[in-house]
């Protein structure tokens, strides 16, 4: 499996298993960025806050975009993400992974909502 296909994987994995198996793809000291109120989390809060903790059924990564040099990668995409009884969360993501002689791990993850047209 190329590194590309590898990465893409583990992102889908992030949003859909379990905190133990994002926590397990996570590098130590590694950064989210979430839309408010949750916002600038790292260390152990990243793993005690239920946006972190909390599973999606499914998501959707379209517009994805890939580029890495050396050792560290960047994924960047829109979600589109599923959860029981609850609406569709759209979402522009990047996230940064650095690879390791265990592999890659994932340093930084940001989410910036899209937002809805409709409402004004």
């Amino acid at each position: 499996m190329t590194a590309e296909a590898t990465l893409w994987e583990l992102e889908e994995k992030f949003w859909t298993q379990g905190a133990d198996s994002a926590r397990s793809m996570t590098a130590k000291g590694a950064v989210f960025v979430f839309p408010y109120p949750v916002g600038i989390l790292s260390g152990n809060n990243l793993w005690r806050e239920a946006e972190v903790a909390q599973r999606w059924r499914s998501v959707v990564m379209s517009d994805r975009y890939y580029l890495r040099k050396g050792n560290i990668a960047v994924l960047a995409y829109q979600a589109s993400a599923e959860r029981d009884a609850e609406a569709i969360y759209e979402a522009l993501c990047t996230s940064t992974y650095v690879k390791d002689e265990d592999g890659w791990l994932r340093m930084m993850h940001q989410q910036t909502p899209i937002a809805d047209t409709e409402e004004t």
